[in-house]
């Protein structure tokens, strides 16, 4: 199913003049009405006739998560605060939230790319939906629930946590469509099994998962346990939260609704652009936000662009599945790792669980990983012999996928914490050496 089809099956050559349209328009307000684009456009000499083309894009300054902590809190905002309808925000490492403001146009819009996201699940108004994400400053739970409200669906707000409840009212309310992260996904699967519940008794049919990367094993992984087809959804608070992007019913790539974020592909390195097709980072630029509007955002989230009509009839580019962020990426021993391979090498193998923690240390000047991660109960067992060779099994494998030794520790079933949110998978004390 399609929500906007004059504007998802688009005639691409149409979408761009809509899209060169609103840059021009977007630079132009953002000049004089956001005195941090004012100041960095005069530094680079740059007026808003200047930007003809979308090709001309590539003139204008990048933002990063950095500026928006240094204009904290409203210092990006480009309307009066009688304008703003809504503020959202993320927490970061230094203790201040990214903060993002919203007029009631930016909220209604919003609302129309989750309404896209849904349909595109096979979600109607007949769907009963089920909100994990949590709701606050966090954006994912009332961005999702206004979304799933517009297609005309029933919603429950439960935000997160609260895990027996989560799946007693799943039961008892017959709820059709889950929103959570994926690793709490799994973690549900396997508390329905816990609590004895039958798996068959449920009416869930479908899953949004995003806030976090996760892999294709990870995807099946999902789907086998709860019975269900799960369906990537990706956002950024930055941008709007969740909404900037969705898997079709083909699941082989998240289209972005680029007439209101138009996105780039750049090497995050030497910050040059990309072509179609070519692994870098992922930037976007607001075409239609008023309250916050940013030009060219570096999100550090890696992956690749593909232009051209998909099996569902969509026009709108794809984005391939997240390999990772640039910021997240570590480099051991002039090796790059990302966490997502990890993950994808332990879905792989039948005996383990998708839940693992990996600890990178600095010892006498060299970097060592320990990768602690669980077995199965049918795979567990107190004779040496065989966790030995489960530890050789998973230790061979992720030498071949990552060019690297890593130090195994199996633990048991259940041992390692679960998250209700983005789950930490990575500790590099070295940071702090």
């Amino acid at each position: 199913m399609i929500w906007n089809e004059s504007i998802e099956c688009m005639d691409g050559g149409a979408l761009r003049k809509i899209q060169t349209i609103r840059l021009r328009k977007m630079v132009e307000y953002v000049y004089h009405n956001t005195p941090f684009y004012r100041k960095k456009m005069q530094e680079l000499g740059l007026s808003p006739q200047d930007i003809e083309t979308l090709e001309d894009i590539h003139k204008l300054p990048f933002t990063t998560k950095t500026d928006l902590r240094d204009n904290y809190p409203f210092g990006l905002f480009a309307v009066p605060m009688s304008q703003i309808t809504r503020i959202h925000g993320s927490s970061g490492t230094t203790g201040k939230p990214t903060v993002v403001g919203y007029t009631r146009k930016d909220i209604n819009l919003w609302t129309e790319c989750l309404s896209r996201c849904f349909t595109a699940y096979g979600a109607t108004k007949d769907d009963i939906f089920q909100i994990a994400y949590g709701y606050g400053l966090f954006t994912g739970g009332l961005g999702a629930h206004y979304g799933a409200e517009n297609i005309g669906a029933s919603v429950i707000p439960l935000s997160s946590g609260n895990t027996e409840k989560q799946i007693h009212l799943m039961h008892d309310f017959g709820t059709t469509v889950l929103c959570c992260t994926p690793s709490y996904a799994l973690f549900m699967a396997d508390a329905i099994k816990d609590m004895g519940i039958d798996r068959d008794s449920l009416k869930l049919r479908a899953g949004a998962f995003g806030a976090e990367p996760w892999t294709e094993n990870m995807r099946r992984e999902i789907e086998e346990k709860l019975a269900i087809k799960a369906y990537d959804i990706y956002g950024l608070s930055e941008i709007s939260g969740p909404g900037v992007g969705f898997e079709c019913e083909c699941q082989n790539g998240t289209h972005l609704n680029e007439d209101h974020f138009y996105p780039e592909i750049i090497d995050p390195v030497t910050l040059e652009p990309l072509g179609e097709g070519q692994k870098g980072e992922l930037v976007f630029t607001h075409l239609t936000k008023e309250g916050m509007p940013l030009l060219r955002y570096r999100t550090k989230d890696l992956t690749s662009l593909h232009y051209g009509k998909c099996s569902c009839g969509r026009t709108l580019v794809k984005m391939d599945r997240i390999l990772g962020r640039s910021d997240d990426m570590l480099i051991i021993r002039g090796i790059n790792v990302f966490p997502t391979q990890i993950e994808s090498v332990i879905l792989d193998l039948p005996e383990f669980e998708p839940h693992y923690l990996l600890t990178v240390d600095r010892i006498n000047n060299t970097d060592r990983m320990e990768l602690k991660v669980e077995v199965k109960p049918e795979f567990y067992s107190d004779e040496i012999n065989k966790m030995l060779a489960l530890k050789k099994r998973i230790g061979d494998k992720l030498q071949n996928v990552l060019g690297l030794g890593v130090d195994i520790k199996l633990a048991e079933p259940r041992s390692i914490e679960r998250s209700t949110g983005k789950a930490k998978r990575v500790i590099d004390n070295r940071k702090f050496n």
